[in-house]
C-alpha cells in the first residue's frame, strides 16, 4: 500500500436518558497501491474484510463501524 486517506462520518444519537454518542461511524477509504501488481475486486474485499475482523477499534467500542461506498 501506497497511501490511505478517509473521510470518516460518524452520527450521533442519543440514549433514552438523552445522553448523546457516536452510534455509527463510516469509513470511506481512499487507498493507493503501489507498483505493477493491484489487487483485484475480490482480493480488496478481503483484505478490507480481514482489516475490519482485526480492527483494535472496531473491536472496542459499541459504536457499529461500517465501511461504505467506493471503499477501495
Amino acid at each position: 500500500m501506497a497511501s490511505y486517506r478517509d473521510e470518516a462520518v460518524g452520527v450521533m444519537t442519543k440514549t433514552p436518558a438523552g445522553v448523546a454518542w457516536v452510534s455509527r461511524v463510516t469509513l470511506s477509504p481512499q487507498i493507493t497501491y503501489a507498483g505493477d501488481k493491484q489487487p483485484s475486486a475480490d482480493e480488496i474485499a478481503r483484505l478490507h474484510h480481514a482489516a475490519h475482523e482485526g480492527c483494535f477499534i472496531a473491536n472496542s467500542v459499541k459504536t457499529e463501524i461500517v465501511v461504505g461506498p467506493g471503499g477501495h
